[in-house]
């Protein structure tokens, strides 16, 4: 249930997180970042909350515990967040591997889905060292093939992030989430 203030910001009960998910420089960690910061929305990073939980980074996570131990660590992030409301989360690019992750976002909230190409993302990712499932552009077009319907069939909303500016892409997805009474 949401409420609107004496300002006009919306005001909710429960927990209804917004969740950006999407291949890997997609721009979600800036996008969450952004409309938190216009629309006084707390936002946070699933990969930032499983280093913290396991007080290692997720390129030393996945080469000493492996990848399905940093899939566990989401999940857990991800129960945490259900003690909190209205967050702008910003998700890893596998958390759609796990049903269970899939499962939690959808009861504490609405999947956002940022679309793009594999072609923008590679353009996107400034340091492919710091992403442990980029290895090389063979395997991260195999992974975006993999990926992309899971992104499609977990979305409550999809945005085309194609051949658009970010403001562009800020706009369009601050317009919709506003007029939804999620922001």
């Amino acid at each position: 249930m949401s409420l609107v203030d004496e300002k006009g910001y919306v005001v909710h009960e429960g927990c209804d997180h917004v969740f950006f998910v999407g291949f890997l420089g997609a721009g979600k960690s800036t996008l969450a970042r952004n409309l938190g910061r216009l629309f006084h929305r707390a936002y946070i990073d699933t990969d930032r909350l499983v280093e913290r939980l396991e007080c290692k980074s997720v390129n030393d996570i996945f080469a000493e515990d492996g990848e399905e131990a940093f899939r566990l660590g989401e999940e857990r992030a991800l129960r945490d967040l259900s003690k909190r409301k209205s967050l702008l989360v910003s998700c890893g690019g596998g958390i759609v591997e796990r049903p269970e992750c899939c499962a939690l976002m959808h009861e504490m909230g609405t999947i956002v889905f940022l679309d793009g190409s594999l072609e923008d993302s590679l353009r996107q990712i400034q340091h492919p060292e710091r992403r442990p499932d980029f290895v090389t552009v063979e395997q991260a077009a195999e992974l975006y093939r993999h990926r992309r319907p899971l992104y499609e069939r977990e979305a409550d909303i999809t945005i085309d992030i194609r051949n658009k500016t970010f403001d562009q892409v800020a706009t369009e997805a601050g317009s919709l989430l506003w007029e939804r009474g999620l922001l």
